[in-house]
């Protein structure tokens, strides 16, 4: 009999603290001084393919600044959205709440109406750059560490193997399997994450 898992150590919520940078210290510190105020221009565009943390540091600066206007994935906005983020960058232009805007190209790629191009390009543009396989596994083994779990490497290398990427998404595998090592009270192997595996129909 399966014993259904405790909520021990629910999920990391995104921070500022908690973002694994990378080559992105430059965009982390521009994201920070903006929701604390303390950047001059009041627009930051992040562009960025997904998976490589763009979503993480909008979520972590709307929490650390609830004033903050957040608009993610720009390139699939409506019409009405896109008039309503015009309105935004330009009140925020002229003293209103600071613009934190992300997509999947830089404001020149992406399909928006001309004039909402050209003003995501104002202020602060950064590339999102995807982690490396090393930064990805320090990622992975500290929130391990946080869970109180260990990872071995041949299970870090089946993750990685198996699963893009992405940390987003390799976080929630982790999760899925620190879960499941509870519910079966096994510690956490390539069997047992090739058992979890199964069990999903994957």
């Amino acid at each position: 009999m399966r014993q259904l898992p405790l909520p021990l150590s629910a999920a990391a919520q995104p921070s500022l603290d908690n973002y694994v940078a990378g080559a992105n210290a430059e965009a982390l510190e521009g994201v920070r001084s903006l929701a604390q105020g303390r950047l001059k221009e009041a627009i930051v565009y992040l562009w960025g393919a997904p998976g490589s943390g763009r979503s993480h540091l909008l979520a972590a600066a709307a929490s650390a600044n609830p004033a903050l206007v957040i608009a993610d994935d720009v390139d699939a906005l409506s019409e009405a959205a896109q008039q309503a983020l015009f309105i935004a960058i330009n009140s925020a232009r002229e003293g209103g709440p600071a613009v934190l805007a992300a997509g999947a190209a830089p404001p020149a790629g992406l399909g928006l109406r001309e004039d909402l191009r050209t003003r995501l390009g104002w202020g602060h543009v950064f590339a999102i750059q995807p982690l490396t396989e090393p930064e990805v596994r320090a990622a992975l083994r500290r929130e391990a560490d946080r869970r109180g779990v260990f990872i071995s490497d041949d299970v870090m290398d089946y993750l990685l193997t198996r699963f893009a990427r992405d940390l987003k998404h390799l976080m929630a595998q982790l999760e899925r399997l620190d879960e499941f090592s509870l519910a079966t009270k096994r510690a956490i192997t390539v069997p047992l994450l090739k058992q979890m595996l199964s069990e999903e129909g994957r």
